[in-house]
C-alpha cells in the first residue's frame, strides 16, 4: 500500500523512484489504495460509536436516522466529486486552503487556514484524544478522565484522562515526524483494523439479532417541527463525516495526484458511507428504538445486548484503535496545511522547514502537536470548536462554488479530471452546506456569531504576515 521506493545514499532526489512533490523536498510515497484507506482513516473516530442514540432523541425513527446518514453520505460524496476536480488541478499540499486561494486569492485562504488550524483541525485532535484517554479508562480505571491529578487553584483541574490525551497527541506527532510513510503506514494498518471490527457488528446482527426494527418511512406524529429536529440531527452526522477531504491537504505526497485523488475520495467516501448505513443497521437490530434514545455509548450497548460483556470490551478496544488511527491521519494532514501557508509566507517561515532526513514538514507538525496537546489539557476545545465549524461549512460553501469560478475564470487550466455530473453535483453540495449553514445560523445564533469574530481575529495575523 506504501511503496518503499529506490532512495540514493544522499536522501531522496527528482530521479529517485518517488517523484519529487512541487512543495520542495517533500516526497510522493502514498500509492492509491493507501490514500483511500486515508479517507476512511480521517473520518472515521469515535462519532459512529457515540453519535446514534443522540440523534434519536431528537428524531425517534430508525427510518429517518438511516435517511439522515445516508444523506450525510450523499452531501460528502457531492463534495468529494467537486473538490476532485480541483484537487486534480492543483495536486500541492494545502488542500481547500489552496482551493480558495487559487480561486478568491490569498486572504479568504488565510481565514480558512487559520479556523481550520486554530480549532477545527487541532480541536478534533484534543477531542479524539480524550475519546481515546476515555476508553482506553475501560482497561485501566486510574486514568479516567474523571479523576483530577492535578489542581491549579481552584478553576484549572487536569485529569488523568486529559494528561493520556496529551501523552497521545505527543506519540501521534512523533510518528508523523519520523516520515511519511511510517505515518501512511499506521494509517493503512489501524484503518483495516478498524474497519474489520466495525464488520463485526453488523455480522453480531445477523446471528444474534434482538429486535426487528420498522424500517418503514415514518415522522413520528409527535415529533415537533420535524424538520428543525432532523436538521438538528443531521449537525451530528456532518460532523461524523467531518474530514473526509484531508486527503486533499497531503496532495504534495500522493503518487500521481491528478488520477489518485479524484479517485480516492470516490473510493473512500463509498466505503465510509457504506460502513456508517450497516453499523447502523446493526444498532437497529440490537436494541429497540427505545432501549436507543439518548444512549452515549450507543456501540458499546449494542455489542453488549448481541453478545455480552465480551462486546463491551471488544468496542471499547476498538474505540481504542479507531481514535488513535483517527488522530494520526488528521496530524498528517493538519500539518501539510500549516506547511502550505508557510509556504505562500502567511505563516510562520519556520514551518515551510522540509526534515533533511526524514522529508517531513517536522516544524509544523511539532507546532501542531503543541496546540493540540495545550487544547486537550485546558478542555476548551469543545467550546471553540462550536463556534468555529459554523465558519468552516461557511467556507466549505465558498469551496464548492470555486469550482465554478475556476472554469470560469481559468477555462484553459488543464483538468485532469472534470467533476462528474456538473453542474448538478456542485449545487447539490453548495445548497446541502448553505442549509446546514442557514439552520445553525437560526438554531444557534450567538455561537454562529462568536465563530466569525473568532474568525475577524485572524485579520492581524495576516496581515502582519503580508507586511513581513
Amino acid at each position: 500500500m506504501v511503496d518503499s521506493p529506490r532512495v540514493s545514499p544522499r536522501g531522496p532526489t527528482t530521479s529517485d523512484a518517488v517523484p519529487a512533490s512541487p512543495d520542495g523536498e517533500l516526497i510522493r510515497a502514498i500509492g492509491l489504495r493507501s490514500a483511500i484507506l486515508f479517507v476512511v482513516g480521517s473520518v472515521i473516530g469515535s462519532g459512529i460509536f457515540l453519535t446514534t442514540g443522540v440523534m434519536a432523541a431528537t428524531i425517534p425513527s430508525t427510518s429517518l436516522l438511516l435517511l439522515a446518514w445516508a444523506l450525510g453520505g450523499v452531501l460528502a460524496m457531492t463534495g468529494g466529486l467537486t473538490y476532485a476536480e480541483m484537487g486534480a488541478m492543483f495536486p500541492r499540499s494545502g488542500g481547500v486552503y489552496v482551493f480558495l486561494r487559487e480561486a478568491y486569492g490569498p486572504l479568504p485562504a488565510f481565514l480558512y487556514g487559520w479556523a481550520t488550524l486554530l480549532v477545527v483541525v487541532s480541536g478534533g485532535i484534543a477531542a479524539v484524544s480524550v475519546g481515546f484517554a476515555e476508553y482506553l479508562s475501560y482497561f485501566f480505571p486510574a486514568l479516567s478522565p474523571a479523576r483530577p491529578v492535578i489542581n491549579i487553584g481552584t478553576l484549572v483541574q487536569i485529569s488523568a484522562g486529559q494528561m493520556v490525551a496529551a501523552a497521545m497527541i505527543l506519540v501521534i506527532g512523533a510518528i508523523n515526524y519520523v516520515g511519511v510513510r511510517r505515518g501512511n503506514m499506521v494509517v493503512v494498518v489501524l484503518t483495516a483494523a478498524k474497519v474489520a471490527a466495525l464488520a463485526a457488528l453488523p455480522i453480531m446482527a445477523i446471528v444474534a439479532a434482538r429486535v426487528t426494527p420498522v424500517l418503514t418511512p415514518i415522522v413520528p406524529p409527535d415529533l415537533p417541527r420535524p424538520a428543525a429536529a432532523f436538521g438538528v440531527a443531521m449537525i451530528a452526522v456532518l460532523w461524523t463525516y467531518e474530514a473526509w477531504y484531508f486527503v486533499t491537504y497531503a496532495a504534495g505526497e500522493i503518487e500521481n495526484p491528478k488520477r489518485n485523488i479524484p479517485r480516492a475520495l470516490v473510493g473512500g467516501l463509498l466505503l465510509l458511507t457504506t460502513i456508517y448505513l450497516t453499523v447502523n443497521l446493526a444498532y437497529f437490530f440490537a436494541l429497540s428504538l427505545d432501549e436507543i434514545k439518548g444512549v452515549t455509548r450507543i456501540a458499546e450497548r449494542a455489542a453488549t445486548a448481541l453478545v455480552g460483556p465480551a462486546g463491551a470490551t471488544f468496542i471499547a478496544l476498538t474505540v481504542v484503535v479507531s481514535t488513535f488511527g483517527n488522530n494520526v491521519a488528521g496530524m498528517l494532514a493538519g500539518s501539510r496545511l500549516l506547511f502550505g501557508m508557510a509556504s505562500d509566507g502567511v505563516f510562520f517561515p519556520a514551518c515551510r522547514r522540509v526534515h533533511p532526513r526524514y522529508r517531513t514538514p517536522h516544524v509544523a507538525i511539532v507546532a501542531l502537536t503543541v496546540w493540540s496537546a495545550i487544547l486537550a489539557l485546558s478542555g476548551s476545545y469543545e467550546q471553540l470548536f462550536t463556534y468555529v465549524m459554523f465558519a468552516s461549512i461557511l467556507f466549505s460553501v465558498a469551496a464548492g462554488a470555486a469550482v465554478f469560478k475556476l472554469r470560469r475564470d481559468r477555462p484553459d487550466h488543464p483538468r485532469p479530471y472534470r467533476t462528474w455530473g456538473y453542474p448538478v453535483v456542485p449545487i447539490v453540495f453548495i445548497t446541502g452546506a448553505t442549509a446546514f449553514v442557514i439552520n445553525t445560523l437560526l438554531e444557534r445564533p450567538a455561537e454562529s456569531f462568536t465563530g466569525l469574530g473568532l474568525l475577524a481575529l485572524g485579520l492581524p495575523a495576516y496581515f502582519y504576515w503580508r507586511q513581513r
